[in-house]
């Protein structure tokens, strides 16, 4: 059974900065990617950034590339996304996903997995 938990979301000014976290269980011993969309309202789901198993080779979307850092711990089974220099039109829904067996190309196309989603709100 995988599991998603994310934690981390929040308000915070533009130009701030916030750290998502995702506690990932199911899929330790598996190769998989794992990443993380965003839903803002009145928008569809975008894929904005993803991190592969086997060598943590990172993938972003042009939208957050050179703000947005993913990572994972292994150890601790933890996927993490630092958000810096917000600006209001990433206020949106922050959901973590993963998918099992395949890498990023197949996560950004459409994840297995997601979890409850994280609020993330930048006032204009």
């Amino acid at each position: 059974q995988v599991h998603l938990v994310e934690s981390g979301g929040g308000s915070v000014q533009p130009g701030g900065s916030l750290r998502l976290s995702c506690a990932v269980s199911g899929l330790s011993d598996i190769y998989h990617a794992t990443g993380w969309f965003r839903q803002a309202p009145g928008k569809e789901r975008e894929g904005i950034s993803c991190i592969r198993s086997i060598d943590n080779y990172e993938v972003y979307a042009d939208s957050v590339k050179g703000r947005f850092t993913i990572s994972r711990v292994k150890a601790n089974d933890t996927v993490y996304l630092q958000m810096n220099r917000l600006k209001p039109e990433d206020t949106a829904v922050y959901y973590c996903t993963a998918v099992y067996g395949e890498g990023c190309n197949a996560l950004m196309a459409g994840p297995d997995y997601w979890g409850q989603g994280t609020q993330v709100t930048v006032p204009s």
